[in-house]
């Protein structure tokens, strides 16, 4: 098994992981990484786990503008297929990893408050990250934003 970076490669493959958690529609993924694949000076960071050439999850985490050391987990999915194996708390382990060599301080992630996203909430309670704010009515009246950090 394996960690790395994504390749453009990896694009069809990974959607397939963002469908299968219905995260969001993944035909969004080709903007959300083309500044990654454009920009080599980038410090947007998408990592994909593998195992015997499978594609089992995708990371995707950037710096908070105008701050010092802070970043966002904006994605993190396991195929349904692989989940419940640990490569979640994997993956994010790894990402705390690389960001604290990178000198990073802090790691924000935010979630939809609905019952649908409790796992989601769970995992994140789990890997000792503190959540720090709700904010009503974000995403539409009804849901919620749970916000998320764990200092690094």
């Amino acid at each position: 098994m394996n960690i790395r970076n994504i390749g453009k490669q990896d694009l069809p493959v990974l959607k397939r992981i963002i469908d299968s958690v219905e995260l969001f529609p993944s035909d969004l993924l080709d903007e959300m990484t083309s500044s990654y694949f454009e920009n080599h000076d980038t410090e947007e960071i998408w990592l994909t786990k593998t195992a015997e050439e499978s594609l089992m999850a995708i990371v995707y985490c950037a710096p908070e503008k105008l701050t010092n050391g802070t970043y966002n987990l904006y994605l993190i999915a396991v195929h349904q297929d692989y989940q419940g194996q640990g490569i979640g708390n994997e993956m994010i382990t790894y990402l705390e990893n690389l960001l604290k060599r990178r000198g990073a301080r802090i790691l924000l992630v935010e979630t939809s408050g609905l019952p649908h996203y409790e796992l989601t909430r769970q995992f994140y309670d789990k890997t000792n990250y503190q959540r720090h704010a709700v904010i009503k009515d974000f995403y539409q009246d009804g849901e919620d934003k749970i916000v998320f950090w764990k200092k690094l």
